[in-house]
C-alpha cells in the first residue's frame, strides 16, 4: 500500500469519526432538552460502541456488522422496556448504515445478504417497539429506514464498481499474458528451428568429417538449453489462437520513442549502458513497453514536469529500467494509483521473474522502477 493510499484511508476514517461524533453530540443535546440527560445514557452508550465498531470495521467486517446489529436489537428492547426514547437513534442508525453498507460491498453474497436482511429486521423492530405516533411513524424509525436503504444501495453500487474494476484489471493481465506468450512462442520457435538446421548440418558433417560433429552438437545443446528456458516462461500462460505480430522493440528503439515524446511533453534524457550484452527478446520488448507506459503516464498525470530521466542499467544478473520525473505534487498525481497500464506491466514483469515499483519520490515527482533477471550465459 502506497503512502497516498494510507493517507487517503486515514482521511476517510477521520472524516467518518467527525461525522459520528457530531451525530452523537446533536442527539445528546436533543434528548437532554426533551427527555432529560439520563434518558440518553443507555442509547448513547450503544451508539458509542457501534460507532467504534464502524471505525475499525475493516479488520472484521462480518463480525463488526453482526455485533452492531445485536447491540441495536438490545437497544430497541431496552427502550421499550424502560420507556426510553425510540432506538436506534440517529447516531446509532448512521453507524449501523456504515457497517451494513461496508458488509454489502465487500463480503461474499450470502453473508452480505444476511447482514442486509438483519438491518431490515432492526428497522422493523424499531417500528414495532416505537410508541404510537399521531402523524405516522416516529422520526427515529424513518431515519433508520432511510439509513438502511441508503446503506444497501450505496453498498451495492460500490460492489458493482469494484467488480467492474477487478474484471478490467483481470482482462488487462490476461491480455498481457497472451502478448507475452506470443513473444515467447516466437523465441522458442526460433531456437527449435536453429536446432533442426544444425542437426541436419551435423548429418552432412558426420559423413564428410566426423571430427567436427562435436561442434555441431555443442551448438544444438546451447540452442536447446535456451529453448527450455524460454519454454519455462511460457508454462502457465495462455496462447491466443489469432497470432499478432511479435513485439521486436528493444533498447535500440528507445531513442525513437523518446524523440516522439519530446514533441508533446517535457524533455526526456536517456541513460543507457555504453556496452551491453545481448538480452532475450522478451526482456528487450518489456524494457521498451515499460518506458512507453511510464512516459504516457507522465503526459497524462504530470504535464507540468520540467524533465524526465530514463535510465537503463545492466549487471551480471539482470537489467533495470527506471523512469523518473520532477513534477510537483498535485491532486491529479496524488489520486493516480498506477492505472491499468501499470497493472499489465507488473503482470508481465512478474511473469518474467522481475519486480516493478511505482510511486512518489521523497522530494518531488514520480518513479517507475523495474528489474528484470537475465539468465547467465544468454547469447543471441
Amino acid at each position: 500500500m502506497s503512502i497516498w493510499e494510507r493517507l487517503f484511508g486515514f482521511a476517510m476514517t477521520a472524516g467518518l469519526a467527525g461525522v459520528l461524533l457530531a451525530a452523537l453530540g446533536i442527539q445528546a443535546v436533543a434528548v437532554s432538552q426533551s427527555w432529560g440527560a439520563r434518558y440518553w445514557l443507555a442509547g448513547g452508550a450503544a451508539a458509542v460502541v457501534v460507532s467504534a465498531l464502524a471505525l475499525v470495521r475493516r479488520r472484521q467486517r462480518a463480525w463488526a456488522a453482526v455485533a452492531g446489529l445485536a447491540i441495536a436489537g438490545l437497544a430497541i428492547v431496552a427502550a421499550r422496556v424502560f420507556q426510553l426514547p425510540t432506538e436506534p437513534g440517529p447516531a446509532l442508525a448512521l453507524a449501523l448504515a456504515v457497517l451494513v453498507g461496508s458488509a454489502v460491498r465487500v463480503l461474499p453474497p450470502v453473508p452480505a445478504g444476511l447482514l442486509a436482511a438483519g438491518g431490515f429486521v432492526v428497522v422493523g423492530g424499531a417500528y414495532l417497539a416505537a410508541r404510537p405516533h399521531s402523524s405516522g411513524a416516529p422520526a427515529a424509525v424513518v431515519i433508520n429506514a432511510v439509513a438502511w436503504f441508503g446503506a444497501v444501495v450505496v453498498g451495492l453500487a460500490l460492489r458493482l464498481l469494484d467488480h467492474r474494476a477487478a474484471a478490467t484489471a483481470a482482462n488487462v493481465r490476461q491480455d498481457e499474458r497472451l502478448e507475452l506468450a506470443r513473444e515467447l512462442h516466437d523465441v522458442v520457435a526460433h531456437h527449435i528451428t536453429g536446432m533442426l538446421i544444425q542437426a541436419q548440418a551435423a548429418h552432412v558433417v558426420a559423413r564428410r568429417n566426423p571430427g567436427q560433429v562435436g561442434e555441431s552438437l555443442t551448438g544444438i545443446e546451447a540452442a536447446g538449453t535456451e529453448a527450455l528456458r524460454a519454454m519455462r516462461r511460457v508454462v502457465g500462460l495462455l496462447r491466443d489462437t489469432e497470432d499478432g505480430p511479435p513485439a521486436s522493440a528493444g533498447p535500440e528503439q528507445l531513442g525513437v520513442l523518446i524523440e516522439r515524446f519530446n514533441r508533446q511533453g517535457p524533455p526526456v534524457r536517456l541513460r543507457m549502458p555504453e556496452e551491453r550484452t545481448a538480452w532475450p527478446p522478451e526482456v528487450n520488448s518489456t524494457v521498451y513497453r515499460i518506458v512507453r507506459e511510464a512516459l504516457t503516464n507522465v503526459a497524462r498525470h504530470a504535464p507540468n514536469a520540467d524533465s524526465v530521466t530514463v535510465t537503463v542499467e545492466q549487471n551480471p544478473s539482470g537489467v533495470s529500467v527506471e523512469v523518473v520525473d520532477d513534477a510537483p505534487p498535485g491532486p491529479a498525481r496524488a489520486g493516480h494509483r498506477g492505472g491499468y497500464g501499470l497493472v499489465g506491466m507488473r503482470e508481465r514483469v512478474e511473469t518474467l521473474g522481475g519486480t516493478l515499483h511505482a510511486g512518489p519520490r521523497p522530494d518531488a515527482g514520480w518513479s517507475v522502477l523495474a528489474t528484470l533477471p537475465v539468465q547467465p550465459g544468454w547469447s543471441r
